[in-house]
């Protein structure tokens, strides 16, 4: 075994350990002692087995005539043989019913610590990773946490165990030779486990890769199957998922056939050592060494070994699987989050939602910086907006203000506080945000409104939708509020989608509103509407706006314009008109184009020869 791979598998046992002897819980505690005792009791059972069956037999053998029905026979000695068997049997079955509740809380307790771990990495991590791919990673690695738990704990130990007493006990009752062949037998077998493993090992690792692909290209261009719509490019989909299933293909095939060769040459060699073993035996009968009843033992003890063999060399080659699994669920555990708490990190104390940026510098990679030095206040209780061209920054000041990154320079404050030095949870939790993207659950239009705040009653949602115009919208649907909207919302419309998002933050009722573009998708007339709620709910409390129809800021306290990365211009609407830079430009440019679109009368025909 490699440095990587022992190491590997040191780590996997010490993690598991602790699953295996849960803290703070007497009734799992109880439950392994008791599922321990059943095991030592189910092996001596197993031991007494042959010696009991072979003792029968040879006082079956020496009987001379009949005595009557049932004189003469040794019933307590084949009743004893049933009692040890079924014995055997029960106490199996009765330590894996005790201890598969231990096992299923391992899982749990696992998937729980791997997934809220996922929710604590940086944003960044999420988009360089394919959901699919950590889907198949944590339903791989628990797998194996629920396996790697019941057979090491409750089948390898104990086969080791059963072989050593076997071995002992063919030693003291027929010789050292039968024990020796024993011993060549099993080590010819796991020496040949082991070296055929290894190798399969490596197959197995390509086969998770490109069951990993298969996983990510899937859930991919499902869920992106509008734009594979869009764009006619299901044969290209189907043709990248052929690649991967082919691969996949390959390396299935490839670890069948070595499963194949493995099971052929771990049965012969037991078949070898246990043919040997019967001569042996036959030979000490002829001599008059050995009874009739002790060659059943010894034949009865081989098949007892031949079973925990054949099990031991299953379970191997499953550990060494599972150790594969297991690298890519220990991969996500060992991922650290980009965007930390600190250590003596505190909740924000709420003073009026005053933000402030100081001087702050921020590139996603070092080549290229998206803002320069930006520094702006907005005071508690007004509304700034933010508006520039695509690609100006406008959407990163909100990540950076939620804090998904961290700046390279510079601090952002939140009355008085750098966000830096306060819990993430405590800030995220006074800015409602409304996105520019809305992405919601795949469940009721309730229970994504809901989300805002799930701990709010119902007549908090319903006052939320209403404000977000869109209680009419639902009832005039057959279900209701109980409609479910589709894999990300797919079965709402932009505008929709919006509302809802517009919906959650209102039910959050923050100290600050971050709107990203919140009405882009909406019409003119919902959007004057919900203006005016927003107008209404948003009074007296902090509000960041990031705007692309400028008609939509007009009354702002305050309007920066952002270009480049560089705030170029800032001031009140008619300052900023009054100035005629880019701020006038743009607006005079959406002025006409609103102007065009009204007096259009209809769709516009282009010709590719025109006369």
């Amino acid at each position: 075994m490699d440095p990587a791979t022992r190491s590997n598998s040191l780590r996997t046992f010490s993690t598991l350990l602790p699953y295996l002897w849960p803290a703070g819980r007497p009734d799992l505690k109880t439950r392994v002692l008791v599922a321990l005792l059943s095991l030592v009791l189910a092996k001596a059972a197993n031991v007494m087995v042959p010696l009991v069956l072979g003792h029968a037999v040879d006082q079956l053998g020496n009987l001379d005539q009949p005595q009557g029905l049932w004189l003469g026979i040794p019933l307590a000695v084949i009743l004893a043989y049933g009692v040890f068997r079924l014995s055997s049997l029960a106490l199996n079955e009765l330590r894996d019913a005790l201890f598969a509740r231990v096992a299923q809380n391992a899982v749990r307790a696992l998937a729980l610590r791997v997934f809220k771990h996922l929710h604590s990495l940086s944003v960044r991590f999420h988009l360089s990773r394919k959901t699919g791919a950590l889907n198949r990673f944590i339903d791989r690695g628990t797998n194996s946490v629920r396996f790697l738990l019941s057979f090491v704990a409750f089948n390898v130990v104990p086969t080791v165990i059963e072989l050593l007493l076997v071995g002992g006990i063919l030693w003291a009752l027929f010789g050292f030779v039968y024990t020796a062949i024993t011993i060549v037998t099993i080590a010819l077998y796991v020496w040949l486990t082991f070296l055929i493993t290894a190798w399969r090992t490596r197959i197995r690792r390509q086969m998770n890769d490109a069951d990993n692909d298969i996983g990510a290209r899937t859930v991919d261009s499902l869920l992106n199957f509008e734009t594979v719509r869009y764009f006619n490019n299901e044969a290209h989909e189907v043709a990248r998922l052929d690649q991967a299933l082919a691969d996949y293909e390959k390396a299935a095939v490839r670890t069948r056939e070595s499963l194949s060769l493995l099971n052929v040459a771990q049965a012969g060699v037991v078949t070898v050592g246990v043919t040997l073993m019967l001569v042996l035996a036959a030979f000490d009968i002829r001599n008059g060494e050995m009874t009739v009843g002790d060659f059943v033992v010894v034949n009865t003890y081989l098949l007892q070994v031949a079973i925990p063999l054949n099990l031991l060399g299953t379970v191997y080659r499953e550990i060494r699987q599972a150790m594969v699994d297991m690298e890519n669920l220990f991969s996500l555990v060992d991922e650290r989050t980009e965007v930390a708490d600190a250590e003596d990190a505190r909740p924000l104390r709420h003073q009026g939602g005053c933000i402030e940026f100081r001087d702050v510098s921020f590139s996603y990679e070092a080549e290229r910086t998206i803002l320069h030095n930006i520094s702006f206040s907005v005071a508690p209780g007004t509304t700034t907006a933010i508006v520039g061209p695509t690609g100006s920054g406008k959407s990163t000041i909100s990540r950076l203000l939620l804090r998904f990154y961290d700046p390279q320079a510079g601090q952002i404050l939140i009355d008085g506080q750098a966000i830096r030095d306060v819990t993430q949870h405590s800030l995220r939790q006074a800015i409602g945000v409304v996105p520019q993207d809305t992405v919601l659950f795949n469940d009721t239009l309730y229970y994504n409104i809901a989300y805002g705040d799930p701990k709010a009653d119902e007549d908090r949602i319903l006052a939320a939708a209403k404000a977000a115009q869109l209680d009419d919208f639902i009832r005039h649907l057959p279900r209701g509020y109980q409609t479910t909207v589709g894999e990300r919302g797919l079965k709402l419309s932009g505008g929709e989608k919006q509302r809802v998002a517009i919906a959650r933050a209102l039910l959050r009722d923050p100290e600050i509103f971050f709107f990203d573009e919140a009405t882009s998708s909406l019409d003119s007339a919902t959007e004057r509407e919900i203006q005016g709620n927003f107008a209404a709910i948003s009074k007296g409390r902090t509000s960041l706006v990031i705007a692309h129809r400028l008609s939509t800021i007009v009354n702002a306290d305050q309007i920066l314009v952002l270009a480049d990365g560089e705030i170029t211009e800032r001031g009140t609407h008619p300052q900023l008109l009054a100035d005629n830079r880019l701020y006038a430009q743009l607006w005079q440019e959406q002025q006409k184009e609103e102007r065009q679109a009204s007096a259009d009368p209809g769709p516009v025909v282009f010709s590719p020869n025109p006369a």
